[in-house]
């Protein structure tokens, strides 16, 4: 069966055939394929270099988000080479603001090994791409498929909720993935497997979208059978999720004229090679006496806590810090494993989301209550 064969079979029939979806969503993805800066143009051959970057970017991030990064990235190292030659704190500055830091940590440990031990080539196929650091199944697959046309259907969230819904698939995630990995598999066509992919991940994020699905517009409506049923939003089924409990801490912001007292954190750990201020433990039996024990060692007439708290939302536990600052003589020494940076520079530092938003906060002329 070809993709027109496909189209024109349905076209006369309103049921479409379930061995038809394959040749349908290819058919529907090269008329409404999306653009985007990593993906190859039609016909084109994909630069695994790029959908290993993008898939690793994606991971819990959304596109809009990501788009900026890549092009930045790819600016700067054309090449997984150029990246394996790279430094880990350069990696880490350039990837601040995207979140997930482990993957920034991931992204350059796979690199140096593809450069290293694989002379710079990916390898081609999902076991050896599995064997990087930082590639699970998915991204494997992804890359597999994509970038070296292997028979394999990477299922990301959007394809979890096409399948889904498309079998009904009752039992909630996570549970129910190797059952949707299978029915996905089924929607591969021949060839072109990365595209099939692709299709699936296109029609999940622009047509079978969570809320309110084009279902008039999709190519598979007619054989879905959560939309014969009317429950389609409903789909996929999900365990409830359990949130972790809300951790409190301190964090100090000390000014030297106009420089700023950091801290590199552990490599290994949340947030592991990148730059705050100093903080107290973060902790669900948060004390603010006992944070403030914690605070850097340095000769400090008085601290000052700002008014309100900066909040920021971790994978598993939301987080409050009160923020406390001073500001010490010009020739201060830092603390050991402390270090000052220009307030000017900071932009070149390798600071997560919190730590923005916990030294704009500091720095802000809104009151300070004396501590």
């Amino acid at each position: 069966m070809t993709l027109s064969g496909a189209a024109a079979r349905r076209k006369k029939s309103p049921e479409a055939h379930e061995t038809d979806r394959p040749a349908l969503l290819l058919a529907w993805y090269d008329r409404h394929r999306r653009q985007l800066p990593w993906r190859a143009p039609p016909g084109q051959t994909s630069d695994p270099y790029r959908v290993w970057l993008s898939e690793i970017m994606l991971q819990q991030t959304t596109v809009k988000a990501v788009g900026p990064y890549f092009e930045k990235f790819t600016a700067r190292w054309p090449t997984v080479a150029a990246l394996g030659a790279a430094s880990l704190d350069d990696v880490l500055r350039m990837w601040a603001g995207l979140g997930y830091y482990s993957r920034a940590r991931n992204l350059y440990a796979c690199a140096v090994t593809v450069l290293r031990e694989h002379g710079g080539v990916f390898p081609d196929t999902e076991e050896g791409l599995r064997m990087l650091p930082g590639v699970g199944p998915y991204t494997a697959a992804a890359i597999a498929a994509i970038a070296f046309d292997r028979q394999t259907m990477p299922v990301d969230g959007n394809i979890e909720r096409v399948v889904s819904r498309l079998f009904a698939v009752e039992e909630p995630l996570p549970k129910s993935k190797p059952r949707i990995q299978e029915l996905a598999a089924a929607l591969l066509w021949t060839s072109r497997a990365g595209d099939s992919a692709q299709a699936l991940m296109d029609l999940g994020a622009t047509i079978c979208t969570p809320k309110k699905p084009a279902c008039v517009l999709c190519p598979l409506n007619d054989n879905c059978a959560a939309r014969k049923r009317g429950d389609q939003e409903t789909f996929p089924r999900k365990a409830p999720k359990k949130t972790g409990a809300l951790r409190r801490g301190a964090a100090f912001v000390v000014t030297r004229g106009d420089e700023l007292l950091v801290r590199t954190r552990p490599e290994k750990g949340l947030l592991g090679g990148m730059t705050e201020v100093p903080t107290s433990d973060w902790l669900a039996g948060h004390d603010d006496k006992d944070a403030r024990i914690q605070a850097p060692a340095l000769k400090v007439s008085r601290w000052h806590r700002k008014t309100g708290v900066v909040t920021h939302v971790f994978t598993h536990f939301p987080l409050e810090l009160v923020v406390y600052v001073t500001s010490v003589p010009a020739r201060t020494r830092a603390p050991q494993d402390m270090r000052w940076v220009p307030i000017a520079t900071l932009k070149d530092e390798a600071l997560p989301n919190v730590m923005r938003k916990v030294i704009a906060h500091g720095l802000s002329k809104n009151s300070s209550l004396p501590s």
